[in-house]
């Protein structure tokens, strides 16, 4: 994990997969990544899993009894919950050239054959991790910036509200309401 990352920023890893060597495997991989590493071994575990709390990534194993990979995979992009996580698969060598295809088209943002290059899959997993933070920085910021717009939308409101009264307004209160409005909408610049 990075320097700047706080612990709100900790990034889940949802490994799929039903074989524990392969479990094993990837924790041995991904543990220096320090972010936790929750384990499914199998497509309706996982999906119990991502709805019980959110994840930056899943790694997902094509073959699996039950839901396979690329059910579980149609079925994490169906719900609006976890539809913007982002699937590496993993498969073996051996299994049919048409799977890449086919896991792009359920909505991969990668595929991987097994057995893997560990420096290449935690390179992958760690762009997707910074990505991750990324987002959840722009969405504090934007969320930020809509309470200030909200903010100034309501000084402005009583602002037109004392011009349209019968009274004749306050010039030096004006003055100092228009000062506050332009010290957020000059922090909303520079935030």
């Amino acid at each position: 994990m990075s320097a700047e990352a706080t612990t709100d920023e900790r990034a889940s890893i949802l490994l799929v997969d039903d074989m524990e060597d392969n479990l094993i495997a990837l924790e041995a991989v991904l543990r220096s990544l320090n972010e936790p590493l929750v384990r499914a071994r199998s497509g309706e575990e996982a999906m119990k899993a991502l709805l019980r709390r959110p994840f930056a990534l899943v790694l997902l194993d094509v073959r699996m009894p039950g839901m396979d990979g690329f059910e579980t995979a149609a079925n994490i992009k169906r719900l609006d919950q976890t539809r913007d996580v982002p699937i590496i698969f993993l498969t073996g060598a051996e299994d049919d050239s048409g799977y890449a295809f086919r896991g792009y088209a359920t909505g991969a943002a990668d595929y991987l054959t097994k057995p893997f290059d560990p420096w290449v899959l935690r390179a992958k997993v760690s762009v997707f991790l910074d990505l991750h933070r990324k987002t959840r920085q722009l969405e504090r910021l934007l969320a930020r910036q809509h309470g200030e717009d909200g903010e100034i939308g309501t000084r402005l409101a009583e602002l037109e509200d004392q011009l349209a009264g019968g009274d004749p307004p306050d010039l030096a209160a004006m003055r100092a309401r228009i000062g506050e409005l332009r010290r957020l909408v000059d922090r909303g610049r520079t935030g």
